[in-house]
């Protein structure tokens, strides 16, 4: 893919104006929809990471503005405002025609959680699942990983404060974890990995994953 193939398109919403980039596979044969998380953009590393990787293996990447990031708010409107986004790109999304992973970052990951069954979602990935706030385990979102409803994977940093590993329930869900990673994947300095290593665990794996969906 070339960076020239790289389109975007701006979709209206009852939430506002949404954008989507589209990085286009040559034989695609699937979509995965990917958006930001509450405090960042589609610029996060992992997600520029799955838009380079994932075309030559069949996959067009959209990557997804959600209105309020658009509109150059700074912060997050409340979940159910995030859905509406979510549910208004949907469209512009299944447009191609393939099935399509609905997928997010943290917030974002929750949105493809709680909207896949009502979606006609693929598959759902979870990067970075903000499990529960940071020091609050009690407020758990585990209900909305849970009942996503189609296969999902979730992707965690090993040192993710909104959710360890090892704090996820078991479920229908598989769990990659990014050795020492933040919630933004990223790794210190003295871990045994480099940054680009650690992306490479995120990109290899929804690569494997996706390619065992069939």
């Amino acid at each position: 893919m070339n960076e020239s193939d790289v389109t975007t398109q701006t979709i209206g919403t009852d939430a506002g104006d949404a954008r989507i980039t589209w990085h286009p596979a040559e034989k695609p044969r699937l979509v995965l929809a990917v958006s930001h998380g509450a405090g960042g953009g589609i610029e996060a590393r992992d997600l520029k990471a799955l838009a380079a990787v994932l075309p030559a293996h069949g996959v067009t990447v959209a990557l997804v503005e959600q209105p309020w990031r658009v509109a150059g708010k700074k912060v997050a409107p409340a979940p159910r405002t995030l859905d509406v986004g979510w549910r208004g790109v949907w469209p512009a999304l299944a447009a191609p025609g393939l099935p399509v992973i609905s997928g997010g970052r943290s917030a974002g990951a929750r949105v493809a959680c709680r909207t896949a069954v009502e979606l006609g979602a693929h598959a759902v990935l979870a990067l970075s699942f903000p499990l529960h706030p940071p020091g609050k385990p009690e407020k758990s979102r585990a209900a909305e990983l849970l009942g996503a409803g189609v296969p999902t994977l979730v992707v965690q940093g090993g040192n993710d404060p909104f959710g360890k590993p090892e704090e996820f329930p078991d479920g229908d869900h598989e769990l990659i974890e990014v050795p020492y990673g933040d919630h933004g994947f990223a790794v210190p300095k003295r871990a045994p990995l480099d940054q680009a290593e650690a992306v490479a665990i995120v990109t290899d794996s929804v690569v494997k994953w996706v390619e065992s969906l069939g």
